[in-house]
């Protein structure tokens, strides 16, 4: 995919793992977290990946580079998704149409996925395409929003979220494909009016269907593919669906 990039967010802390290490080193059979994206991504973008650092910047710097030659844009301060993407930006290249966006904390995410998600951004012409999956219990994660029509009409995030927003079981999974002249755009109209004070990357959805652009669903098989890794035991989750190839 010579004309796709990947925007890999490795910043945060991850203070709820309750240790010193940043959270995307935390390993899994061995291999960090960071490790497992970063080979996802190559596979898609070969060597046009760049990874947003932040928290102990040069051990996550190290663990890629023993996979891959990445870009690398640090995020000084930790402001939301939203702010990452920005700083990363400057370092995609000029050829490039289209920007995946992948979190280093979703080690268990398949090249398959990201190829079906791609191919269904590219077939509907959107501005942006989500990676969404359907879960019996969407605490904590951001609900899909859509009109009659089954249209993406936003995204909302739990402490933001309405009674009845809290009953969506289709969830974000934080995985994007989105036109890079689009998000060049929208990643500057981007306000920090929330309950966490700062800037989501999901505030770009709304931002298209605001602008009558084009919104794009893709929803996944497997929800295991998208566990994200926040606590230990999601770790623990995560390290038993890779090892009995439950996703």
């Amino acid at each position: 995919m010579g004309d796709v990039a990947v925007i890999i967010l490795a910043a945060g802390k991850g203070t709820r793992m309750k240790s010193d290490k940043a959270k995307v080193l935390h390993e899994i059979n061995g291999k960090p977290m960071i490790a497992y994206v970063s080979e996802t991504a190559s596979k898609i973008a070969g060597e046009n990946v760049v990874v947003v650092i932040g928290h102990q910047r040069n051990e996550v710097k190290n663990a890629v580079l023993h996979n891959l030659n990445a870009r690398f844009a640090v995020q000084e301060e930790q402001k939301g998704t939203g702010h990452a993407v920005l700083c990363a930006l400057p370092e995609i290249g000029q050829d490039i149409s289209d920007v995946v966006i992948l979190c280093g904390d979703v080690p268990l995410i398949t090249v398959d996925t990201i190829r079906e998600l791609v191919a269904k951004h590219y077939e509907d012409r959107a501005s942006v395409t989500v990676l969404a999956v359907t879960v019996d219990d969407p605490k904590g994660y951001g609900r899909m929003v859509t009109d009659a029509d089954g249209m993406v009409v936003k995204i909302v995030e739990e402490a933001d979220a309405n009674a009845d927003e809290k009953k969506i079981t289709l969830i974000n999974s934080g995985i994007y494909c989105v036109d890079k002249g689009f998000l060049s755009e929208s990643i500057h109209k981007i306000k920090d009016g929330n309950a966490q004070k700062e800037f989501y990357l999901t505030d770009i959805v709304g931002i298209a269907s605001q602008e009558k652009k084009r919104v794009s669903l893709f929803q996944g098989a497997s929800s295991a593919e998208v566990v994200g890794v926040n606590t230990c035991e999601d770790l623990e989750t995560a390290q038993r669906l890779m090892t009995t190839a439950e996703i």
